[in-house]
C-alpha cells in the first residue's frame, strides 16, 4: 500500500471512529433540589409552614457526577434566619463539596395586638390574637401561646397589629402595690408574723418597702413568695 493510501484509509478510520464520551457531570439544578429538599425537612414540624428556595447556581458549573447519594449539612448551632448556606458532599474520597445558598421563610402562628397597648397594660385574650408571621424575621423572639403571658404586663407600649416579643413583657410581680401581704421577721429564736401592705410591686427575691399594719412602721422586706415578705434586720 502506497504512503498516500494510508494517510487515506487512516483518515477515514479517524472519522468513522465515535467521538469520545463526555464524563458525566453533575446538573446544578439538581444540586439546587437537593438541598431545598433537605432543609425543608430539617424545618418541618407541626404547626410550621416552610418555604425555601435555592440561589440559582451557575449553568457553567461542572463537577463530576456522585456515585453515592449527596449528603447536606449545616454548621453546628447555625441561626435559621432568612438566607442560609447548605453544605452538599459527594462522599468519597477526593469528592467534591459545594455550598447552596438558600432563601428561607418559616411561618408559624404568633401572638400579635389588636388594639394599641400602653406601658403596664396587664395582658388580656382580648389584647392579643394569633397570626402567621415568617419568624425567620423576628429576630427578638416571639410568644405562640397565651397561657405564657397571662398575668404579665407590657414593659412598653406597643402598636396594633405587632408581634409579641419576650422582651416586651415586664417581669412577673408575685407582689403589688397596696396587696396585703404577711410580713415575717426573726427575732432570736422566735418567728414573728404580721399583716403588712406592700408598697410597690416585686417578684421572688426583690426588695420592696412595706407598712406593719400594727405598728404602723414602714420597714424594707425581700419577697419570698406571693404574698409573703421577710423583713430585713
Amino acid at each position: 500500500m502506497t504512503r498516500s493510501a494510508r494517510l487515506l484509509s487512516m483518515l477515514a478510520l479517524a472519522l468513522a471512529a465515535p467521538p469520545c464520551a463526555a464524563m458525566p457531570s453533575q446538573r446544578p439544578q439538581h444540586l439546587e433540589q437537593v438541598a431545598e429538599t433537605w432543609l425543608r425537612a430539617q424545618l418541618g414540624q407541626p404547626g410550621t409552614r416552610v418555604e425555601v428556595h435555592a440561589e440559582p447556581l451557575d449553568d457553567r458549573l461542572s463537577l463530576a457526577a456522585c456515585p453515592h447519594k449527596l449528603q447536606a449539612s449545616m454548621p453546628p448551632h447555625s441561626r435559621i434566619a432568612s438566607r442560609v448556606g447548605v453544605e452538599l458532599r459527594c462522599p468519597v474520597p477526593g469528592g467534591w463539596r459545594i455550598r447552596i445558598p438558600v432563601r428561607v421563610q418559616v411561618f408559624r402562628t404568633v401572638l400579635v395586638t389588636t388594639r394599641p397597648l400602653q406601658r403596664g397594660d396587664g395582658l388580656r385574650p382580648g389584647d392579643l390574637q394569633g397570626a402567621e408571621r415568617d419568624v425567620t424575621r423576628l429576630g427578638y423572639g416571639y410568644v405562640e401561646q397565651f397561657d405564657q403571658v397571662s398575668g404579665r404586663t407590657l414593659a412598653r407600649p406597643l402598636n396594633a397589629g405587632s408581634v409579641l416579643t419576650p422582651g416586651d413583657l415586664a417581669k412577673r410581680n408575685a407582689v403589688h402595690a397596696g396587696d396585703h401581704v404577711q410580713l415575717v421577721a426573726d427575732l432570736g429564736n422566735v418567728r414573728v408574723r404580721a399583716g403588712g401592705t406592700a408598697l410597690g410591686n416585686g417578684d421572688v427575691g426583690a426588695r420592696l418597702r412595706v407598712r406593719n399594719d400594727s405598728s404602723g412602721r414602714t420597714v424594707t422586706a425581700v419577697v419570698q413568695s406571693p404574698g409573703v415578705l421577710e423583713a430585713l434586720p
